[in-house]
């Protein structure tokens, strides 16, 4: 007997203020790490798509969000695959090790949402799903960690939504 598969994957974006040009010598040590994190996240168990730029193995060079910010957006099977790569594989080490390279944020930074299986993201997706979180706070449509919603539970909020008033 085989198990379905998932009809909802967890999408995340991630933004990061460079506090140097990734060109600057200060941020040998991170570009040095791109490519060993990435291809843990390829393999890790559970990883569905990640962003990257056409022709490129990362999507540093995309800056749809300002010049000096990053942005990371990938696709998971469960928000337990996600976690699990963020907190205890060698991503973990580089997370530590973020104050060298970025700025403290001030605002979320991070935001998760529930997509349809095979829907792939868009950039502006992301940033529309970050800009809800940080205007109305964690939401079954755009949340975190901390405050995790089911697809289930965001199922519901978008037929709600859809529902015309009178």
């Amino acid at each position: 007997m085989t198990s379905a598969a998932p009809a909802d994957h967890l999408a995340e974006l991630n933004l990061a203020k460079l506090r140097f040009p990734l060109d600057d010598p200060r941020m040998e040590s991170f570009v040095e790490l791109l490519n060993p994190v990435n291809g843990a996240a390829d393999g890790a168990p559970g990883f569905v798509w990640r962003l990257v730029e056409e022709g490129a193995p990362d999507a540093t060079a995309l800056r749809p969000a300002g010049e000096d910010v990053i942005v990371t957006m990938s696709v998971w099977e469960t928000p337990e695959a996600l976690w699990e790569f963020t907190y205890r594989s060698g991503h973990l080490e580089v997370m530590r090790r973020r104050r060298e390279w970025f700025d403290r944020h001030v605002e979320a930074y991070l935001v998760l949402w529930w997509v349809p299986a095979g829907h792939v993201p868009t950039v502006d997706e992301g940033l529309e799903r970050l800009a809800d979180l940080r205007t109305n706070g964690p939401s079954p449509r755009a949340f975190t960690f901390a405050s995790t919603y089911t697809a289930a539970e965001a199922a519901e909020t978008l037929r709600a939504d859809a529902v015309p008033t009178a």
